[in-house]
C-alpha cells in the first residue's frame, strides 16, 4: 500500500519547521495570503524554507493572487511547489512554469469531476471544506462527496486532526494529507506532540 504524504501547512516559527520535519512530514506549507493569522512574509518564509532538509518540500499558499505577487514569491522564496487557493482558473495556475496543486472548497453540489477537468494541469487536487475565507477553518467535509474516478492525486484537508486522521486515511485513501488547525496551540503556532501524533496517526491507518 502506497505510503500517505503529510503536509503541515501555516507554519510561522522556526522551532515549528523543525519539530515538523523531525516528525516526519513530507511537505511544509507557507501561507501568502496577507487576511490569513498564518500569514508570512517573503523574508520570514525564505528563513524558514532554509531550514528544510533534502526531500522536505516548500509549497507556497496563495489566494487569488496579483501575478507579480507570486513572481515575487518564487524570486525570494525556494518553493518547489504552488497551492492556489481562491477562483483562480487554469491559466492563472499554469503561468509561473512551476508545478501546482489546486484546492476546492467542498459541499454539496460541487462536481469535483468537472472542477479537475477544468485544471488539468494540476498535480492534485485537494479538497477543502467549504468555509468563510480560505483554509484553516477547522471544519471538516462529508467525505461521501468525494466521487470515485478522480484522475489525478488526491489530498485531503478540511478539519483534519490527530484523532480523525486516522478513520480518514482509511476511508479516504488519499494520495497525502494536509493539516493547519488541527495541529495548533493558537493559529500559527504549531505544537509539537500534535504534530508528532497526527503523523503517527497517518502511519498507522497506512499499516
Amino acid at each position: 500500500m502506497s505510503r500517505t504524504r503529510i503536509k503541515i501547512c501555516g507554519l510561522t516559527r522556526p522551532q515549528d519547521v523543525r519539530a515538523a520535519v523531525d516528525a516526519g512530514a513530507d511537505a511544509i506549507g507557507f501561507v501568502f495570503y496577507p487576511p490569513s493569522p498564518r500569514h508570512v512574509s517573503f523574508d520570514q518564509a525564505a528563513e524558514l524554507a532554509a531550514l528544510l532538509p533534502p526531500f522536505v518540500a516548500a509549497v507556497g499558499l496563495f489566494v487569488n493572487p496579483d501575478p507579480g505577487f507570486v513572481d515575487e514569491a518564487l524570486r525570494r522564496v525556494p518553493l518547489q511547489l504552488l497551492q492556489f487557493h481562491g477562483d483562480e482558473a487554469e491559466a492563472d495556475c499554469a503561468r509561473y512554469g512551476r508545478p501546482w496543486i489546486r484546492a476546492a472548497r467542498v459541499r454539496a453540489g460541487v462536481d469535483l469531476l468537472e472542477f479537475a477537468a477544468c485544471h488539468p494541469g494540476a498535480r492534485g487536487i485537494l479538497l477543502d471544506a467549504f468555509v468563510e475565507g480560505y483554509g484553516g477553518g477547522g471544519k471538516t467535509f462529508d467525505w461521501s462527496l468525494i466521487p470515485a474516478g478522480l484522475d489525478r492525486p488526491l489530498i485531503l484537508s478540511g478539519g483534519l486532526d490527530p484523532e480523525n486522521v486516522r478513520e480518514a486515511v482509511r476511508r479516504v485513501r488519499p494520495w497525502a494529507v494536509d493539516v493547519s488547525s488541527g495541529v495548533e496551540v493558537a493559529k500559527g503556532i504549531k505544537d509539537a506532540a500534535m504534530m508528532a501524533a497526527f503523523i503517527a496517526g497517518v502511519r498507522d491507518a497506512d499499516g
